[in-house]
């Protein structure tokens, strides 16, 4: 069978099945009202304005019933089909993208629903940079502060070199069946689709973006957002 002549796409994939049990909202975070929007709204505003995305798919609970009045209008894919870990999550959201047409060879870029101050052009660079590359890569920003590494007693066991880390942010982008193959290798292990695919024995781009690409977690990141989104 002849090699199909389609460049390989580009589709975002949004996990957003999680309960935000750290934040201390008592509701998903990702629907959190962060400057007149739900937090979700802003990151699916951010990829929304991304022309290379093909499209966008965001993974729910199947239990979730607060999307569709939270994003009214989205113009993207949903697919209820998230799982117990976030690596159980993207995995169902490949697949969907699979039954929607996408191959082995297109690329993915999965970005977490609560890092919501993304910008386009963050995005951009990461496609630039990641298009030609046979691996793969990764938004990220290199470490300021001065590492500590602590014990069980919440005492200092040891400074940690800094020099050559980086804070891995998202989105992370691989081709679709590299980063299937790795996630179900490494399975609820995977705390992201780099560690994954570094398991199979290759080395993502580390493409640097901003400290302000955090991912909102805790009580006190939902009012920094909030400033920032408002400024």
């Amino acid at each position: 069978m002849p090699a199909d002549p389609t460049p390989p796409r580009c589709y975002a994939l949004v996990p957003a099945a999680g309960v935000g049990e750290r934040s201390g909202a008592g509701m998903p975070k990702q629907y959190v009202m962060l400057a007149g929007r739900p937090l979700l709204a802003h990151t699916l505003a951010a990829l929304a304005a991304v022309p290379r995305l093909t499209q966008t798919l965001v993974v729910l609970s199947p239990a979730d019933d607060r999307f569709e009045a939270a994003v009214p209008g989205f113009a993207g894919w949903v697919a209820r089909v998230g799982g117990a870990s976030r690596a159980d999550s993207v995995l169902g959201g490949l697949a969907e993208l699979r039954r929607r047409g996408a191959r082995d060879e297109d690329w993915v870029l999965v970005h977490d629903a609560a890092r919501c101050l993304l910008r386009p052009e963050w995005v951009e660079a990461l496609i630039a940079a990641c298009l030609p590359d046979a691996v793969g890569g990764l938004l990220a920003q290199p470490v300021a502060d001065t590492l500590k590494a602590g014990d069980a007693a919440g005492r200092v066991a040891a400074t940690v070199d800094r020099r050559d880390k980086w804070a891995a942010q998202t989105p992370q982008m691989f081709r679709l069946g590299l980063v299937e193959r790795a996630l179900a290798a490494m399975g609820a292990a995977a705390t992201d689709e780099a560690s994954a695919v570094e398991a199979q024995g290759l080395a993502p781009l580390l493409v640097r973006a901003s400290a302000a690409n955090f991912k909102v977690t805790w009580p006190e990141d939902f009012a920094l957002a909030e400033r920032l989104l408002a400024g």
